[in-house]
């Protein structure tokens, strides 16, 4: 069983990390603008930078391959990998799929067939979360959305969401599920809290531009960089 185990964690963490590193941002511009995302505008290989740079359809390409794969990493690896090789009830094996979203973030942020250079994971954690658990993933979403009502920053919106994770995921399971084992709410508190600390620290850039003043604001298009 531990070994069993073990194996599938392992092979959780190959899945997850090898399609997240499938960067849809960078695959959309290249097939549709032959031009390199990471070379333009912010230089992010992410979603808003796809946007404001190459406009509305490259973004949704981008937004449709970014969250499908996060959400394809959990449901192939806890649902049907960990299913069959663990097997018993779900929540002897719940927690792969958060091993897999943790290593989807870190392949879209260091993507293997990209040289370790990537977007900042917000995607991807988002369609992860999706998948790990829609309560959750929907009070992100209101608080992502809220902030960025307020302060029109895409950035500071994510950054804060992305703080609240770890603590919205342990009581939101802690309230709703009463026999669940509190090591594997400790387990997803601790990956989700790395998750996070991924994201926030992918955005430093954005944090020190926030502190200066600089931040491009939502909805504001910024030019390509010569």
């Amino acid at each position: 069983m531990i070994g069993k185990m073990i194996l599938t964690v392992v092979l959780a963490a190959v899945i997850g990390y090898l399609l997240g590193s499938i960067n849809s941002a960078i695959t959309v511009v290249r097939l549709l603008k032959h031009e390199d995302v990471r070379k333009v505008g912010s230089g992010n290989a992410g979603l808003t930078n796809t946007l404001r740079c190459y406009g509305k359809f490259c973004a949704l390409l981008t937004l449709i391959g970014d969250l499908s794969k996060g959400v394809i990493a959990v449901l192939l690896t806890r649902d049907l990998l960990a299913h069959f090789l663990i097997g018993g009830e779900p929540q002897s094996y719940y927690f792969i799929g958060y091993v897999a979203g943790l290593f989807a973030i870190l392949g879209h942020v260091f993507p293997l067939y990209y040289g370790f250079k990537g977007g900042k994971g917000v995607l991807v954690g988002v369609s992860v979360f999706l998948v790990l658990d829609w309560r959750v993933f929907c009070i992100l979403i209101g608080i992502f959305a809220v902030i960025l009502l307020i302060s029109r920053y895409v950035s500071l919106a994510s950054i804060i969401a992305t703080g609240c994770a770890p603590f919205v995921t342990v009581i939101s399971q802690y309230i709703r599920w009463e026999n669940f084992p509190l090591w594997q709410m400790a387990l997803h508190f601790v990956l989700t809290a790395i998750m996070a600390s991924i994201i926030i620290w992918m955005h430093r850039s954005n944090i020190q531009r926030l502190r200066a003043g600089t931040e491009n604001k939502f909805g504001k298009k910024k030019a390509k960089a010569e």
